[in-house]
């Protein structure tokens, strides 16, 4: 048994230009060594490459390319090299190029006789087969990537449903959608993106559901991105929204196959990236980021609640900063007399207005939160709990800032944290502070201009031509009864009306009690 690796001759000289390379291309009918040294000019200084030639039973000359790091070389050995090697395996009826050819096709190779297509192969993990003499080429899929294994969602988490989250491998995802949704008209189309990574970019979309414009729109979006690499889905996220400068995210992302599989039945796109566990689902309005997966495992009451309560502390999480710097100084007056006089008190050895302290606590909270993230999970959450309760109470005992606001700004932090989306999340923190800047010079009216203008930025916006708030504005009442409320799912018989195309019914008849189906 010989060697699989070789090291490749050095070139000391001027590395040519890929164009010169690419139009020096052996001819079709070259010699076995001219058409491996162009494969080795393209590679060159590339150590993981290997390139080996050898004779086979038959005295067919054959050559192999492949990247030693990335081929599985027990199977390329026990696939394709003993078996070409091997006098009692050789069909002794046809001889010559053509035969060899024709017995080591396989389903799953590629055949080229394009130089770039077939490097583009190389490069992705193929082995690469030359025969002499054949003008086509054959590319097997030997490829062995180390990949982790499906794991439990880490930053969407449920007391009941799947365990299961998206992991790094593109084609795996594809598999956890396809085990829920299993109809033929799940289509999944592929393209490449990225000059130097060749990222390979999922579009599925549930075909009869889905609207073809909307499925165009995507395609056409992602077309004209070009860019040296994509290594995670922002990168993507960033190109194809529809407004861009906006705080707000307008694509929702998920690591969660239910939660994608639930898009897709609604009539949207989920867009899967090779090499990120982060789908992104398309397009999306504002309400769908107060939704957990959860809501749906439960009982529409219960998650009604919920929903209520996370929409409660959204306005907590964003105003109550604000509203507490408009209070204590331009409006003392609306705090009742027993609340003042305390308020008064803990504020008298402060010597910064409201809003510089405000501004300090909620600095240094952001840092603590960013800290709490980066410092390794072992004594991560111990720091950020002990940092928060040593740096507030020193801070009081200081006189630096006042104890109400210590409990305004650690109630606020809280509640960023019940947005089920952290980018949604992260954009009610960002805004919080241009907000406060209007409550700290004009109080209330500032407060109130702050609102309206974030209105009517929610207003404006939309995702893939769908409004932002709908079906809030523009109203849908069949629509209503699963943004601020979660009807039980009897009720809920037709599909979202601004994602779909008609006829929008996925529920035909209900089983009640009595024995009887009715609409």
């Amino acid at each position: 048994m010989f060697s699989l690796f070789r090291k490749p001759k050095a070139n000391i000289g001027k590395a040519p230009k890929a164009a010169e390379i690419a139009a020096s291309a052996p001819e079709p009918g070259k010699e076995l060594g001219q058409r491996v040294q162009w494969f080795e000019e393209r590679l060159d200084n590339c150590v993981d490459a290997v390139f080996r030639t050898f004779t086979g039973a038959g005295g067919q000359q054959y050559a192999l390319v492949f990247l030693g790091g990335i081929a599985d070389l027990e199977l390329l050995q026990e696939d394709l090299i003993n078996p070409l090697t091997r006098e009692d395996s050789r069909d002794k009826g046809a001889t010559g190029p053509e035969a060899d050819f024709s017995r080591l096709l396989i389903t799953s190779c590629n055949v080229s006789g394009d130089y770039e297509e077939v490097m583009q192969y190389v490069l992705e993990g193929a082995v690469l087969l030359i025969i002499d003499g054949e003008d086509r080429m054959i590319c097997y899929p030997y490829a062995r990537f180390e990949k982790r294994s499906i794991g439990e969602a880490q930053n969407e988490v449920v007391i009941r449903g799947s365990r299961e989250a998206f992991v790094e491998e593109v084609r795996t995802n594809v598999t956890m959608l396809r085990r829920r949704i299993k109809s033929p008209g799940l289509k999944v189309q592929s393209t490449y993106i990225g000059r130097h990574t060749r990222t390979e970019v999922l579009v599925i979309h549930l075909e009869g559901i889905c609207r073809p414009e909307l499925v165009e729109e995507v395609h056409h979006r992602l077309s004209k991105i070009e860019i040296d690499g994509v290594l995670e889905s922002s990168y993507l996220e960033e190109f194809i929204e529809d407004h861009p400068y906006s705080p707000f995210p307008q694509i929702q992302n998920t690591e969660r196959p239910d939660t994608a599989a639930a898009a897709l039945l609604e009539g949207r796109i989920v867009i899967l990236t090779d090499g990120t566990p982060i789908a992104l689902i398309a397009p999306v309005t504002f309400p769908v980021f107060f939704q957990s997966p959860e809501d749906y495992y439960q009982r529409s009451y219960a998650s009604t609640w919920i929903r209520w309560i996370r929409l409660l502390f959204m306005f907590v999480s964003l105003l109550a900063p604000s509203f507490y710097i408009a209070l204590t100084t331009y409006h003392p007056e609306m705090i009742p007399a027993s609340l003042l006089f305390s308020v008064a008190a803990a504020r008298e050895p402060v010597p910064f207005p409201a809003l510089f302290e405000a501004f300090i606590m909620e600095i240094v909270f952001e840092g603590l939160r960013e800290a709490s993230i980066r410092i390794p999970s072992a004594i991560g959450q111990a720091v950020s709990i002990l940092g928060t309760l040593v740096i507030g109470e020193a801070a009081v005992r200081a006189g630096i800032v006042s104890s109400p606001m210590v409990i305004i700004v650690s109630l606020t932090g809280i509640s960023s944290f019940i947005v089920p989306s952290y980018s949604l999340g992260l954009t009610l923190r960002l805004i919080r502070f241009p907000i406060m800047l209007l409550s700290g010079s004009f109080g209330l009216l500032g407060l109130s201009i702050g609102i309206y203008l974030v209105l009517l930025h929610l207003v404006v916006l939309s995702s893939f031509g769908v409004p932002y708030l709908a079906p809030i504005a523009p109203l849908k009442w069949k629509d209503i009864k699963d943004t601020l409320t979660r009807a039980p799912w009897r009720l809920m018989k037709t599909r979202p009306s601004v994602y779909g195309m008609e006829p929008t019914r996925r529920l035909k008849t209900i089983l009640h009690n009595d024995g009887d189906d009715r609409d």
